[in-house]
Parts: C-alpha cells; structure tokens; sequence
C-alpha cells in the first residue's frame, strides 16, 4: 500500500472518532488527573482542564482530516504552552499531557480500525511514527512557547522586585500600600531585622560583579546598582552586623558601609542614609567595611558639613599659620597618637621617630591651637575637627542630595581652613 492509502486508513478511523471527541476528551482529562500529583495543581489548570483536553484533541483531528489546511494544532500548542506558563504549570505536567493525548488517541484510532477495517491494522503501523512525531511538534511547539513565556514573566517579576526595593530605599515605606506589597512581592514580613549594606561603585567586589552574596548565613541579600554605589536591602533573620560584615568582607575590595538594624522595611530609607554615611567614613587604603555605630563620631561630622567645617575653622584655626608640610606632619601625628589609645612610645614607633619628638609635636599643637590635650573637652574638639578634615574630599560626592529620610542639608559642602579636598594622609617622621 502506499503513503497515500495508509493517510486514507487513518482519516477514515478519525472520522469515525469525531462523534466519540467529548468521550475521549474525558479520558484524556482523567488520564492527566491520575496518580499521586494529579489534583496537587494550580486552580486555574484544574478548572480548564477538559477545555484543553477537548480543544486538543480536536485540532489534532483537523491536522490528519485537512493536511492541506495549515497547523492549527501547532499554533494551539503554543498558546497552551504560554497558558500554563502563566498558570504556574510545571512544564513536566504540560508535556506529560502531550504523551498521554498521544497514548488516547492512538489506542481509539486502533480500536476504531480494529472494529470496523481490522485488515487494515497493519497499516496503522506505518502510520505510527508519522503520528508520534507530529505529537513531538506539538509538544516542542509548547515547550517553546513555555519557556519564552516564563522568561518574560521572570523579566517583569524581577523589574517588580527591583521597582518596590528602590522604592524601600528611597525611603518610601511611610506608604502603606507600598509595604503590603513589598511583603507579598518581597515575600519579607513588615517586621523584622533588616539593615542596608552599600558598597563604592570603584571598589566593587573582588572579582565578578555576580559573585555578591545572594543568601549567606541565613541573610538574604537583594542588590541594586546605583550610579555611585551598589546597595543591597539585607533581611538579617537571626543573623547580626558582625555576621554582616563577615559575609561582605571576602568578596569586597573597595570601601563598604552598614547600617545599624532596622526593624521595619519603613526604615530601609534611614538606613540606607545612614549605610552611606558609613561607607564616607572610609579613608585610605581598602578594603574597610564600616558598622556605622562603630564610627559614630565620623558620621557626626560627615552628616553636618557645615558645621564640622566651622569646627575645623575655629579648633584647628592656629595651624593654618604654619607651613602646609609641616602642618601635614602635626595632623598625622595627632592621627597616630590617637590611633594608639594615647601613648607616645606606641606612635614613635609607627613613625619610625623618637618618643620625644611625638611629644613636642603634640606640644606644638596645643600651643598653636590653643587646646589641652589632658582637657576633655578640648580633646573632644580636636578629635572631631580632625575626623572633619581628613573625611572632606574623601570621595563621596559633597554635591549629591541627601535621601528623604536624610536631615535636610545634610549632604551639602564643608567648608575646611585646611583647603578643599585632601588626600588621604601620608604618615610623616
């Protein structure tokens, strides 16, 4: 027999099935519904599930009665395929419903021929291929469809994501509607431990931008990149800032910044403003990730430029008499006494310079400032005009406006007697 008469047999037993369509359509339906997982399914793929069936079917019976008429079964299974993908239906589920059609179908079309031509059964096996690989056109049909629709669901998922975090950041969460969403999205309750971590965009991480920290320790990390940083919204679960700073240190190699903890996503704006000004602490070679609480008395001077500029103005003032390199060795000096809790000996030896020689420099400093060292208050004065001019010019932008949960002003230029921007100090003998 030919191809020709084979195709004849098999549109034959189909037009014999047409009447039996909602019959096979039902046990199709049941077919896909059995076993363990068959009712575990998204409403919606319940509901249209004999609909589907039924449609199916039916225009694979056009494919073999009308071979002339174009595909509609194709262009079905792709509709299918986008269906499911956004009802939420495992891929897995939709081509299992492909195979059993097949298996549905094929067994009526044999029992029809079986019936009424059963000298033609042989031929429906050569017809056997040609039918499962019109099934496998459907199937990859759907398939494609699913896929480039789950892509784009994920696409307009994660700009989802992204919108409500920069909105969190921005310090928009006094808006209620905004909250439920950003929990139902976020899948993050209201309430919880939160904090902001911000990293300098010129430091970045260590090596690829995809190796930041997704879920360490319990912590759940969602990025944004901003135009001079990128900021990650930390929900902290039973985690602390010192667990935080863990996770950041290995893959940071530039300056980093890290919010106190807030306890609700209407705080994520402060705490952002504040993880920033964290990171400006930061001075000198890197990396540094800096706890704000840690370096409190920097982000006092650093959130009121004005005044720390006045401060620096009227507690450093005697030093603008002297010679810019030597008022440089007085500045590192005092650094360094600082940095070793108070002793001299401790600071000598980080110059490379004798004990006394701290001491007369720091001597020096007290006549031309015309401030105790052993005072207080007047230490108190001095330690935070320092932190005022080594922290002006230390890369953050004095320009940039401050966020809405920010002091107004807050972000605006200091004014310093020791100049505009400085680089960060070189200790000096």
């Amino acid at each position: 027999m030919t191809a020709d008469a084979d195709g004849a047999i098999l549109r034959k037993a189909v037009l014999r099935l047409e009447d039996r369509l909602p019959e096979l359509a039902d046990r199709l339906a049941a077919e896909i519904l059995s076993g363990e997982d068959g009712r575990d399914r998204p409403e919606a793929v319940l509901g249209d599930m004999w609909e589907v069936c039924h449609t199916g079917l039916g225009h694979g019976f056009e494919a073999i009665l009308e071979p002339g008429g174009g595909r509609a079964d194709l262009d079905w299974a792709r509709r299918l395929g986008e269906r499911r993908a956004q009802q939420g239906e495992p891929l897995e589920h939709v081509l299992r419903g492909y195979r059993l059609a097949g298996r549905v179908f094929w067994e009526a079309v044999v029992e029809a021929v079986g019936r009424h031509d059963p000298e033609h059964i042989p031929a429906l096996v050569r017809q056997a291929t040609r039918t499962w690989d019109t099934i496998d056109q459907q199937s990859d049909a759907a398939a494609d469809a699913y896929h480039r629709t789950e892509f784009a669901l994920a696409r307009r998922s994660e700009e989802r994501v992204h919108a409500i975090v920069d909105a969190l950041l921005d310090g928009q969460g006094a808006d209620g509607g905004l909250l439920a969403t950003a929990g139902t999205v976020l899948g993050l309750p209201v309430t919880g431990r939160y904090a902001v971590a911000m990293l300098r965009a010129d430091g970045g991480f260590a090596a690829d931008v995809d190796l930041r920290p997704g879920e360490v320790g319990g912590m759940r990390f969602l990025w944004r990149m901003r135009a001079n940083a990128q900021v990650a919204l930390v929900a902290l679960g039973a985690a602390d800032l010192d667990d935080l700073v863990g996770a950041l240190e290995p893959c940071t190699r530039g300056h980093a910044g890290v919010s106190p903890v807030a306890e609700s996503l209407a705080d994520l704006g402060t705490a952002r403003w504040l993880a920033e000004l964290a990171l400006r602490t930061c001075h000198g070679p890197g990396p540094q990730v800096a706890r704000l609480d840690r370096r409190l008395p920097d982000a006092l001077v650093l959130s009121q430029p004005r005044l720390a500029g006045r401060l620096g103005d009227v507690a450093l003032g005697g030093l603008g008499s002297v010679e810019p390199a030597y008022r440089e060795v007085l500045l590192g000096t005092l650094d360094t006494w600082l940095d070793c809790g108070g002793s001299a000996a401790r600071a000598a030896e980080r110059l490379f310079c004798h004990r006394n020689t701290v001491l007369n420099r720091l001597r020096k400093i007290e006549q031309l400032t015309r401030r105790r060292l052993a005072r207080p208050s007047d230490l108190v004065e001095l330690v935070l005009a320092l932190s005022a001019v080594r922290l002006h010019g230390s890369g953050a932008d004095p320009q940039a406006a401050p966020p809405a949960a920010a002091p107004q002003g807050a972000a605006q230029p200091a004014a310093s007697l020791l100049g505009a921007a400085r680089p960060p100090r070189t200790r000096i003998p």
